[in-house]
């Protein structure tokens, strides 16, 4: 499903004629298969955040080639890149990035309207997928009104609406207790087991590396082997 080869990156920092060159990832070669958990799993600073930033798109690569679905992505513009996310890619974050005006219903419903889905099919989708999630009841509810276990679930809810065969999570339990995690790794396996959904899970937790088909450890910007 994804593929990276001689993926390096660096950033540029400075001004202009100043400018220091600051390598973060190192030679990335990786390919996740369709139907895997695989988890990225090291220290603060050693390159995961970027790793999944270039598996979206959201920065290019300073060398090599990434392939998503047999695509090749890398050179791919921003609207192109944007389609491609809502067409292939779901998203979980650690701070959930709900919107605050919004309702649990109106967030999940959200990339629909994007896609311009009509009005009974969203409703539809949106309900039988808040059911999954166990969050139906605070349907109406605003993201200050609900728990970060509550959060969550509808971020993993809005995540999956489109049916993405491709979820990257960061950090996705950083922000829950121990049960509300436990919780959350639950859903990922049962989803991954039931719908054939593909995960990236970006980590420094081994908790919830262990859920993972395979555990991918990065240090200083280089694959430091296999768990």
């Amino acid at each position: 499903m994804i593929e990276l080869a001689g993926v390096s990156h660096q950033f540029r920092i400075g001004k202009r004629g100043k400018e220091r060159v600051v390598p973060v990832l190192h030679d990335i070669n990786l390919k996740v298969e369709k139907g895997e958990i695989v988890a990225v799993v090291g220290r603060s600073g050693s390159g995961k955040s970027t790793l999944l930033n270039l598996m979206s798109g959201y920065i290019r690569p300073s060398s090599g080639e990434i392939r998503v679905g047999g695509q090749n992505v890398t050179k791919l513009d921003e609207g192109e890149w944007a389609n491609f996310r809502l067409a292939n890619y779901g998203f979980i974050f650690q701070s959930f990035q709900l919107i605050g005006s919004m309702t649990a219903y109106e967030n999940v419903e959200l990339p629909l309207v994007l896609k311009g889905i009509g009005s009974g099919e969203r409703r539809a989708k949106v309900m039988k997928l808040l059911e999954q999630v166990g969050i139906a009841e605070f349907a109406n509810h605003y993201p200050s009104e609900l728990s970060g276990g509550q959060q969550q679930r509808v971020s993993v809810a809005r995540s999956l609406i489109l049916e993405p065969p491709i979820v990257l999570a960061d950090e996705p339990s950083g922000s829950l207790d121990s049960e509300n995690e436990k919780t959350l790794l639950t859903m990922i396996r049962q989803l991954n087991h039931e719908l054939g959904i593909t995960f990236v899970i970006i980590t420094h937790d081994e908790q919830v590396a262990s859920i993972a088909h395979r555990a991918i450890r990065l240090q200083d910007g280089r694959i430091g082997g296999l768990a």
